[in-house]
């Protein structure tokens, strides 16, 4: 493990909940058994919810190498394309302060954010049958408007980094996943489905990064009026199905 990593190494329980809402939701979910409760599965809220997630993160046919795009498939507890596991968990300043992203985002979303909490942020690594690959689900290169989601190797840059955008979460435990490569803080590069896809599409909808959008008047579940297919739900463990 690399210096970088024993600074923000993540334990085997999730602390992704905390401070935006979702603790106690993780009880549907998907993952092989070998992979556990350490698993956890991501999904969009566009298409499910944490009692019935429906479709989450997956490696696109199994392919355990850098550029395989990440998308969305039906829930289950047999494919080995559905496991991840939290790679590095921390707030953005402990990123920050191994590295792994740059002064200004941990200007505006971590320690340095006047007024804001110090958002947490995570390595997501793809982990079939519970065996980590050391790649994560991340962009090739600095986020951009369009920018698609593919594996990426974990703990080397922010591009695999995912910060969780409390001030724009719902209160029913969904939120908008910054990319930790972010340069554009007025209108952040979020985790996005495309908007006039399925999960069953074909071929498959890759998941990409585009600005956060939404509608100007929110509503009580979701005062910040973010578009579902930017807000994201995770649940953690394995399924009784599929």
């Amino acid at each position: 493990m690399s210096i970088k990593s024993k600074v923000i190494a993540a334990g085997a329980t999730l602390a992704l909940v905390g401070g935006v809402g979702m603790a106690g939701a993780m009880s549907a979910s998907a993952a092989t058994p070998s992979c556990g409760f350490s698993c956890i599965e991501v999904f969009n809220h566009n298409f499910g919810t944490h009692a019935h997630p429906n479709f989450i993160l997956d490696t696109y046919r199994q392919g355990e190498k850098v550029g395989q795009p990440q998308i969305l498939f039906r829930v289950s507890n047999s494919d080995p394309a559905e496991d991840y596991t939290i790679s590095f968990q921390g707030l953005v300043s402990d990123f920050f302060a191994a590295g792994l992203v740059s002064a200004a985002v941990n200007l505006h979303y971590g320690a340095g954010a006047v007024g804001f909490p110090d958002d947490f942020a995570y390595e997501i690594q793809y982990a079939p049958f519970g065996v980590d690959s050391g790649l994560c689900t991340g962009v090739a290169a600095t986020a951009v408007a369009g920018e698609k989601v593919s594996l990426q190797p974990c703990g080397v840059s922010s591009k695999t980094v995912w910060i969780v955008d409390s001030s724009d979460s719902t209160f029913s435990g969904y939120v908008p996943l910054i990319n930790g490569s972010d340069t554009n803080f007025s209108h952040p590069y979020v985790l996005t489905y495309p908007g006039n896809g399925y999960p069953t599409d074909v071929p498959r909808p890759q998941l990409f990064v585009t600005n956060l959008t939404g509608f100007s008047n929110g509503t009580l579940n979701n005062p910040s009026g973010v578009n579902d297919n930017q807000l994201w739900g995770f649940d953690q463990g394995v399924l009784p199905y599929g």
